[in-house]
């Protein structure tokens, strides 16, 4: 890979318009202390400190872009309630723009509380609604989408799918031609449940698990020769362009029509791998919309997807240690 500019490339960043498609939540922390096991039960009896709001799912993805300086807007539905404020309040503070953020009152806002003690995680509630989109609410989001692009023009549009039925079939088909249309470039983080949905999009971006998932593989053995095959199936039903597919702690694979590479991971003190993939989709389409450079692409967000693990919970990527790494690990 050629010397890059990074000085250069993310002071860039900041003319960068992105839109992110998706189901967000909130992640909500309890954290606390353990001193005794409780005597109604065998569990752990803890002894709450402070309550923290965090921004998750597809609102994670918007937070890491809007944390690098680019141009953000959120699209999902959410309930008519309290956790839907506070997201609201919180997406507002943190410079992403939710003006096409929808409210239904046929559903309630995700919300994953953590009970944490010692940077541990002893507990996860999860509550939710996992139902596809009501037709109305899916034409809704289609048309905000379609007003976006007309008036702001961005360059990216990212679908973060977490199996919460904002991404219906009929959503996903509809932006990614919206998309081709205006020559905007797509990337997805998919799930298994619309995995070969996203058909021509730019950017298809898996974990190794959803891959074997996915396409129902046995493989043990990841080698450069596997993924390649992989792709290939893969470019068999999605006619997609790119295949960017996390490895882990193994760092990433990229293939393209022109070439096929595996980029291993740095040594890390690994703390919380919650949120990494979020962080790995952001840096990648930010990078390839300003430079089409896929072995970029691919260095840069594997730096970046480490360096958020290092983190206890779900975080956004630090632009000044992330530019400093790409310095010293990529130069």
């Amino acid at each position: 890979m050629q010397a890059v500019d990074f000085d250069k490339l993310f002071n860039q960043f900041a003319t960068v318009k992105i839109g992110v498609v998706g189901d967000v939540m909130l992640d909500t922390y309890w954290w606390g202390h353990v001193e005794r096991i409780s005597p109604e039960a065998p569990v752990p009896v803890v002894s709450l400190d402070k309550k923290e709001y965090r921004i998750g799912g597809a609102g994670n993805v918007a937070l890491n872009l809007a944390a690098l300086g680019a141009t953000v807007n959120i699209f999902s539905v959410i309930g008519r309630d309290d956790d839907g404020n506070v997201l609201r309040e919180m997406l507002n503070k943190n410079s992403i723009g939710n003006a096409y953020l929808l409210a239904s009152s046929d559903r309630i806002t995700t919300n994953k509380a953590r009970i944490m003690s010692r940077n541990q995680q002893m507990m996860r509630l999860d509550n939710e609604t996992t139902l596809d989109l009501a037709s109305p609410d899916e034409d809704s989001i289609i048309n905000a989408v379609a007003k976006y692009i007309e008036t702001e023009r961005p360059q990216v549009i990212i679908f973060e799918d977490y199996n919460k039925g904002v991404l219906t079939s009929n959503v996903i088909s509809a932006i990614i031609e919206l998309c081709k249309k205006n020559k905007i470039v797509t990337a997805v983080d998919p799930k298994r449940k619309n995995f070969f949905s996203y058909k021509d999009v730019d950017i298809f971006k898996p974990n190794l698990k959803e891959v074997r998932e996915g396409l129902n593989l046995l493989v043990d053995q990841i080698n450069l020769v596997t993924l390649q095959g992989i792709h290939e199936q893969l470019e068999e039903k999605l006619h997609h362009h790119i295949s960017f597919i996390t490895l882990s702690d193994k760092g990433v694979f990229f293939q393209d029509n022109k070439e096929a590479k595996i980029i291993p991971s740095h040594l890390r003190n690994i703390a919380d791998v919650s949120g990494a993939g979020d962080t790995v989709i952001a840096v990648a389409a930010l990078i390839y919309s300003l430079t089409k450079n896929v072995e970029l692409m691919a260095s840069v967000a594997n730096l970046a997807g480490g360096l958020v693990c290092e983190e206890v919970g779900t975080v956004a990527v630090n632009k000044r240690s992330l530019l400093n790494e790409c310095k010293s690990l990529l130069n």
